[in-house]
């Protein structure tokens, strides 16, 4: 374990309050940040900010070497942010969470920290490591205080009459709604400075134990105000238009704002404040065009309030246990080939090729690529889970488990078992003149466009025995569609609900 910090005198000469900053790397709408700005002014004492690295933590959590890298860039542009407003800022590295505690209390010897603040995560060992902290900060005698950051209704606060938790999309969405138009969607500001600006500080770079896992972002920019120029141009001029062009990847039609939802660089709230100015009734009228970009919002806090209420998610578990006695094929070469861009259907490939090269995929992709493995191949959602996680950008537990189990259909509110995505069709209906693929697939660029769309069906490759690592420019498909979807309904049908 080591620690990038600066030499300090002994605590017994200075006192703070400090917040640890997490998935939460802004100075606006950010409640931790407020409470302690306004904690410190209330003692007099100054404020520090800390990040901690945890990269044998990031290792388990599969956390990507693109989100690596954005994460590291997105800390120092944090830290240029809170030194204008005469905060000071540390970057702390222990290995994993298990050490969290020492690091911690070490800190707080050093900087004499009389209170902490931080913004409240719902993943499972994440909420382990806080429970040890609160633990810890009584033994030591530090006041804890945490917030709710990354939903706008607390995970566990959108309940059903009788108390439950919400198992299906729809009434939670209702519900969310009616809790949400109770209240006024007010972002909080960046806080008044708390003492004069600090000097341009110094890069921060994570010490990871291999400097090859972090790969460049910088098609990404980092920093609020790249994140809030990305959503003011979202909301004036896509948004009118979401509904209808959101599933065309060839089309700027989707917000691109995940990654900055997942770091928290961008909040939640923000993102509904923007969207009802410019869309006052869509909270209250389905046929409001900015209704489809509010369920997406709302879908992201459904996956969370799941996690808070099945923490069983998080350690891959099945949400429908009937899902446990699927017979998964899980054939390693199928899945290169998949992983790879190459197993023969042109969208799914195009699809893959984006993730690899971007770190990002589009949404009506990631459905059509993830109904593919577990479907097709009958390769198991985790593995797909877990290459996803490590390759986008955005990556993130409750959105991608939602989205992966909800594909394979073994999650809540899942599509049903029986719906398999046929990818020529999608490709048919969603990238009609074959613009995307082609841009992914160069090699296909003289295909006549029926061939990209139906590529087992013409002559020069129809479907026999095809080998997974053909020398041609463009594979034959892996596996024949309806011979796929027929043995997919057989091994799946253990997920039909009993009588």
């Amino acid at each position: 374990m080591s620690q990038s910090l600066p030499n300090h005198v002994p605590s017994s000469e200075k006192a703070c309050v400090a917040i640890w900053f997490r998935s939460d790397l802004r100075t606006s709408d950010n409640q931790a940040l407020w409470l302690a700005c306004e904690a410190a002014r209330a003692q007099g004492l100054p404020l520090r900010g800390f990040y901690m690295a945890t990269p044998a933590q990031w290792q388990q959590h599969s956390v990507g070497p693109m989100q690596l890298d954005f994460i590291e860039r997105s800390v120092n542009q944090l830290q240029r942010a809170l030194a204008s407003l005469g905060i000071a800022f540390d970057l702390l590295h222990c290995d994993d969470f298990s050490l969290v505690n020492v690091t911690v209390e070490e800190y707080c010897q050093r900087q004499g920290v009389k209170q902490i603040f931080a913004g409240r995560e719902v993943e499972i060992n994440e909420q382990r490591r806080d429970q040890a902290l609160a633990q810890l900060t009584r033994t030591i005698g530090v006041g804890l205080q945490f917030t709710d950051e990354h939903c706008l209704l607390p995970p566990g606060s959108v309940r059903t009459q009788g108390g439950e938790m919400y198992r299906v999309f729809t009434p939670f969405f209702r519900r969310w709604r009616e809790l949400l138009g109770s209240e006024a969607i007010m972002p909080l500001p960046v806080p008044a400075p708390l003492a004069p600006a600090l000097p341009e500080p110094a890069e921060l770079s994570f010490k990871v134990s291999n400097q090859g896992s972090k790969q460049d972002s910088h098609h990404w920019p980092v920093g609020e105000g790249a994140a809030r120029q990305r959503l003011d141009s979202f909301i004036a001029n896509q948004l009118a238009d979401y509904g209808q062009e959101r599933d065309f990847p060839a089309l700027d039609g989707t917000s691109c704002l995940s990654p900055y939802l997942a770091f928290g660089i961008l909040s939640p709230r923000q993102c509904v404040a923007a969207l009802l100015n410019r869309f006052p009734e869509a909270m209250a009228e389905d046929n409001s065009p900015g209704r489809s970009w509010l369920a997406e919002l709302a879908w992201r806090e459904f996956y969370r309030h799941l996690l808070h209420a099945w923490p069983q998610l998080c350690m891959g578990r099945n949400f429908n246990v009937l899902g446990d006695d699927i017979v998964w094929r899980n054939d390693p070469q199928e899945f290169a080939a998949w992983c790879e861009g190459r197993t023969g259907y042109p969208l799914v490939d195009a699809a893959m090729r984006q993730l690899n090269q971007t770190g990002w995929m589009h949404n009506r992709l990631r459905m059509v690529t993830a109904s593919f493995l577990t479907k097709h191949l009958l390769v198991d959602w985790r593995w797909g889970e877990q290459y996803f996680r490590r390759a986008l950008i955005d990556g993130d537990l409750a959105a991608n488990n939602g989205g992966w189990q909800w594909s394979a259909g073994t999650g809540c509110d899942a599509q049903p078992y029986f719906r398999i995505f046929n990818p020529m069709s999608q490709s048919e209906k969603f990238d009609p003149d074959a613009s995307f693929i082609r841009r992914y697939l160069p090699e296909l660029a003289h295909w006549p466009l029926k061939q990209i769309h139906h590529p087992g069906t013409a002559a020069s490759s129809r479907f026999t025995e095809p080998s997974l690592f053909a020398t041609a420019a463009y594979p034959p498909p892996i596996v024949e569609h309806s011979a796929a979807r027929q043995r997919a309904l057989t091994a799946l049908a253990v997920l039909k609900k009993s009588a």
